[in-house]
């Protein structure tokens, strides 16, 4: 790249990326806030020029349960642990519509200059789960690019894996399907393999947040080849707000401006993510956390001509190489 670029990606899923994790009953004021929380963000990121890759549920842009029934794909994941699978969570629930469909807010997204819809797969896919067959992820895939398609018109061209569960050959899976960018995991010791749920790990990626436990996070991106999507690595998840931890709040937003800054300062590509249901419990602190970060890109933009670029237009930009 011949300028720093920002990227920011989003994984927009609701309760779908959470049902195996917290009862439903209990989140539901905290997904009514996440709804409220989303057109705020997007008149935020038009408000700084800022392009976002919203990567989003396939199941989510669903109207409801029969338009779900209706683009769910005939072949399933199989995953040796039952309670993992959103399609057997979901037969036995009674669900609601805040929780877990929102293709109001896709609208919205695609109405917002800047904003690239991508995938989070169709149902919350875990690539790296035992019991999965060889066929379940590409029928997954093709079906949320089928509902983005005959919902929205959209072909969906970046992908960031549920949990940051992947490996090769889900990846050759993604590009054998047009995908052309994927978002990977930094390269640090405790961001690989997620999928073991390991405590030390956890342990280790919260307190970098804070505090400087990894390598740099910002890189030159590699080479774009033909027939190959583009890796993307992130660098840093944006926390949520927590009122319990008062002051290392802004220490963790100082980190990342201070690596932002080090981005622009080195032509580099810094990568940040979270969820918008991170904000559902203290939405007022975390919108002012979002704003000061794109404050700071807008300094980096004005000083160093920093850009801000979605996975797609970052992959565009890039020109392959045989």
């Amino acid at each position: 790249m011949n300028r720093p670029t920002l990227v920011i990606s989003l994984d927009f899923e609701l309760h779908w990326g959470r049902f195996d994790k917290a009862p439903l009953q209990a989140c539901e004021a905290y997904y009514q806030t996440t709804r409220r929380i989303v057109p705020h963000l997007l008149a935020m990121f038009e408000k700084y020029k800022v392009e976002v890759t919203w990567a989003t549920v396939g199941m989510l842009m669903a109207d409801g349960p029969e338009e779900w029934l209706k683009y769910s794909p005939e072949i399933k994941p199989n995953y040796k642990n039952s309670n993992l699978s959103a399609y057997n969570w979901f037969k036995a629930t009674k669900a609601t519509k805040d929780a877990l469909f929102a293709p109001e807010l896709v609208k919205a997204i695609l109405e917002t200059p800047g904003q690239e819809l991508a995938s989070h797969t169709f149902s919350h896919y875990y690539t790296m789960e035992n019991g999965q067959e060889n066929l379940a992820f590409p029928a997954d895939l093709m079906a949320a690019q089928k509902i983005a398609y005959e919902k929205f018109g959209k072909k969906l061209s970046s992908l960031v894996f549920p949990r940051n569960q992947f490996n090769a050959e889900a990846i050759q899976v993604a590009s054998e399907l047009g995908f052309t960018s994927v978002r990977t995991n930094p390269v640090d010791w405790f961001w690989k393999t997620p999928e073991k749920g390991e405590l030390l790990k956890k342990i280790w990626r919260t307190s970098d947040a804070i505090f400087s436990l990894g390598k740099k996070t910002s890189y030159q991106l590699g080479e774009k080849k033909i027939y190959e999507p583009i890796l993307i690595p992130a660098s840093r998840f944006l926390r949520p707000f927590q009122a319990k931890l008062g002051r290392l709040n802004q220490m963790k937003v100082n980190r990342i401006i201070e690596e932002i800054n080090t981005a622009a300062i080195n032509n580099e590509v810094y990568h940040i993510w979270w969820h918008p249901h991170n904000h559902g419990n203290f939405p007022e602190e975390s919108l002012r956390e979002v704003e000061q970060i794109l404050k700071h890109f807008a300094y980096c933009r004005e000083k160093y001509n920093m850009q801000s670029k979605s996975m797609d237009s970052l992959s565009q930009a890039l020109v392959p190489v045989q």
